[in-house]
């Protein structure tokens, strides 16, 4: 199960992901994406991965679809989680 937060600041909007975007979680990102980006404006996107564990074809696929449109800031805290960061924003 991925859990999902949000915070919002007057300088940035925070996503953080707890567990697997995989399979049906990662669908949950793109809902929570669609009904956040309107908030979005002119502030800094922020992706926390810290605690991400696992990451499918779709997950991935969501994520450069947010990074294409945000230039977000990805937050990591292991080897993989720099890997995924660092596939997403090479395009």
């Amino acid at each position: 199960m991925l859990r999902i937060s949000t915070e919002q600041n007057v300088v940035s909007l925070a996503i953080a992901l707890e567990g697997p975007i995989a399979g049906p979680w990662a669908a949950a990102l793109s809902q929570t994406w669609g009904e956040s980006a309107p908030s979005l404006g002119k502030r800094q996107l922020l992706i926390d991965l810290r605690n991400a564990t696992d990451a499918d074809a779709i997950g991935i696929r969501i994520l450069r679809e947010i990074y294409s449109q945000t230039a977000a800031r990805f937050l990591t805290s292991n080897p993989w989680t720099r890997h995924v960061a660092e596939e997403i924003t090479r395009g």
